[in-house]
């Protein structure tokens, strides 16, 4: 009579161990100094018949320090981050920090977008793009000789 044995498909993730370690050691080393995780631009993107809308959460960053560049179909979201932190005790400085940095987020879009047409707002750490999508055409009918 032959012997049966239970299998287990999570056995062998076992021996991978140390790469679960190592991404505990990235994420540990992507954190701010007195934050909890990375910042992340977190992104909201809309479509109509004539244009999408996009709104980015950047937090802290001055409106100079964002960059948009839009080619053909992709765009891209680019911020300077810049924190500082100082602790005091009275006249004398404990701690201070200083992080700058930079975030970014680079998308494609199903549709061209019209980029002498596009349009950013910055209010309240909140960015907001409306990109119109590129009208087909420009096309003409050739005449055969």
């Amino acid at each position: 009579m032959a012997n049966l044995t239970r299998y287990d498909p999570f056995a062998s993730l076992a021996s991978f161990a140390p790469l679960r370690d190592f991404e505990d050691l990235w994420r540990d080393m992507r954190r701010l100094p007195g934050d909890g995780e990375a910042p992340t631009m977190r992104l909201d993107v809309s479509e109509n018949d004539t244009a999408y809308t996009v709104t980015a959460d950047v937090p802290g960053v001055k409106k100079e320090d964002i960059k948009v560049d839009v080619d053909g179909n992709q765009v891209t979201i680019t911020a300077e981050v810049r924190k500082d932190s100082e602790q005091k005790d009275g006249d004398k400085v404990v701690r201070s920090e200083r992080y700058v940095g930079q975030q970014y987020r680079s998308f494609t879009l199903a549709h061209a977008i019209d980029d002498a047409a596009a349009a950013a707002r910055y209010d309240n750490g909140v960015l907001q793009l409306t990109l119109p999508k590129k009208t087909p055409g420009g096309g003409r009918k050739l005449q055969i000789a």
